[in-house]
């Protein structure tokens, strides 16, 4: 899949910009983890909360995703490590899938790569995001 533009708020950046520098890299997966999602950042185009378009994945962002392969569809919240609970699908963004999600729009195809190789995820819908509904305190 080619690479498509992404988009981060100030706040998002900032604060995922901290969260990195204050995580301890406990483990190669951890350090793999921050990678990908420092990867992101950088090629990220920021944007003001006011100004990112209503469907794309941001942080503390609901979405509904397909799997291609199954057409299993799934619900997530992407969260911050603090905040992540699996059993209410509140995903970290520190987890493979939110760093694959973080940033993307409705109708694009991510690659999240799981033990037993890669899948394919739409991001169908955005239920949630803080910025349209005018939430910029989260």
């Amino acid at each position: 899949m080619r690479s498509r533009r992404i988009y981060i708020t100030k706040p998002d950046m900032q604060k995922l910009r901290a969260l990195i520098a204050g995580v301890q890299a406990s483990s190669s997966r951890t350090k793999a983890t921050l990678d990908k999602l420092e990867e992101e950042l950088n090629r990220a185009k920021v944007v003001n909360p006011q100004k990112v378009p209503k469907d794309v994945v941001t942080m503390n962002s609901q979405v509904r995703i397909r799997d291609i392969d199954s057409s299993e569809e799934s619900t997530y919240t992407i969260v911050f490590p603090s905040e992540a609970n699996v059993a209410n699908n509140r995903i970290s963004i520190l987890a493979p899938i939110g760093t694959a999600l973080l940033g993307y729009r409705v109708g694009d195809v991510v690659d999240w790569e799981v033990p037993s190789g890669l899948k394919r995820l739409e991001i169908v819908e955005t239920l949630y995001q803080p910025e349209a509904a005018g939430d910029y305190h989260l």
